[in-house]
């Protein structure tokens, strides 16, 4: 992990900045225990919550949430039910908000562009999203809005599109999520599940 993904890492879960995020990765796991990180992202919950919580309750414990956009006013559910540090952005059913539209991050050694993308026309396509991402200078971007999951492993840009855990348009229409896990070289891995 860098200096400055470790701090920003460090500031999320309110640790001071001389302890070692690999002791507090340990440590989450209990004593002597090395665990990967374990990152949950999911998009357009759309206020219906209920496949959310009985997921949190199933896949606990979490270092990260990620909710890319479209959550109607339901911030605080995700924030309480986590129990680890969340990074939410504004989708375009997101009004009167003070969520911000777009985030840049790291996990580990990715830098990670947050977008809910409906402002890069995704539903017609993801190559705008994609120019705009390497223009950033993003590792991964992870972005909703379609309803549909996408995992696109690249050689310089891996896309993740966790779908919709409420409301699914893909064919056969099963609640989706990603799940992305950092071993312990610190090497992302990504598994999309259903419902």
């Amino acid at each position: 992990m860098g200096r400055l993904a470790f701090l920003a890492f460090l500031q999320r879960i309110g640790r001071p900045a001389g302890e070692s995020a690999e002791r507090t990765v340990r440590e989450s796991a209990g004593e002597g225990q090395e665990r990967q990180m374990r990152i949950l992202i999911i998009s357009d919950t759309h206020r219906r919550n209920d496949n959310f919580v009985k997921l949190i309750e199933r896949i606990k414990p979490l270092d990260m949430l990620i909710h890319c956009g479209d959550l109607e006013g339901s911030e605080a559910i995700f924030t309480e039910k986590a129990g680890c540090p969340v990074e939410i952005i504004a989708g375009n059913n997101d009004f009167f908000t003070s969520l911000p539209r777009e985030r840049e991050f790291y996990i580990g050694k990715y830098h990670v562009w947050l977008t809910h993308g409906h402002n890069y026309y995704v539903s017609m396509g993801e190559s705008i999203l994609k120019e705009e991402a390497r223009a950033r200078g993003a590792d991964i971007v992870m972005f909703g809005h379609t309803h549909r999951p996408v995992l696109e492993i690249g050689k310089d840009l891996t896309a993740l599109n966790p779908g919709s855990l409420s409301f699914p348009r893909q064919e056969g229409r099963k609640p989706s999520y990603i799940l992305m896990e950092l071993d312990k070289n610190g090497e992302a891995h990504y598994h999309l599940n259903f419902l």
